[in-house]
């Protein structure tokens, strides 16, 4: 972070730049369980009738839906000079949002809590990101 202030970066970019960094390293990791359950089912493209398999490939799927669009809110909001309170509502809803949707899916297709409040969180995530960078651009 110390490196980014100091060449003349905010420190909401820092912030913004950490939490893409996060939710880069969560798609690695659901990528991970994919690769890990293709390899005990002797699947190589795919679900092959697994549901597990089913299952994660769209844990993963869901991840990559969403996660892309909050990224570039968080860099696009930190570049418009939002606050740092602004980019941390953005990125803790990120984050957690789409942990908690993939503990949730992750276990069960069924409904759960998890779901639930991961995708209440995602949606908060884009859609105060994208309030707020409009207010950012019009201020």
């Amino acid at each position: 972070m110390d490196m980014l202030v100091k060449a003349g970066a905010t420190q909401a970019l820092a912030f913004a730049v950490s939490y893409v960094a996060l939710l880069a390293i969560l798609g690695v990791a659901l990528t991970v369980r994919v690769i890990g359950q293709r390899r005990a089912a002797g699947i190589g493209i795919g679900d092959g009738g697994d549901r597990d398999l089913a299952r994660l490939i769209r844990v993963h799927g869901n991840f990559s839906e969403t996660a892309p669009i909050m990224m570039i809110l968080l860099i696009a909001l930190a570049l418009a000079g939002a606050r740092e309170w602004m980019v941390h509502l953005v990125g803790v809803s990120a984050i957690l949002g789409r942990l908690l949707h993939a503990v949730g899916l992750g276990r069960s297709i069924g409904a759960s809590w998890q779901r639930v409040a991961g995708m209440t969180l995602t949606f908060t995530a884009i859609l105060s990101g994208a309030l707020l960078l409009l207010l950012r651009a019009w201020a």
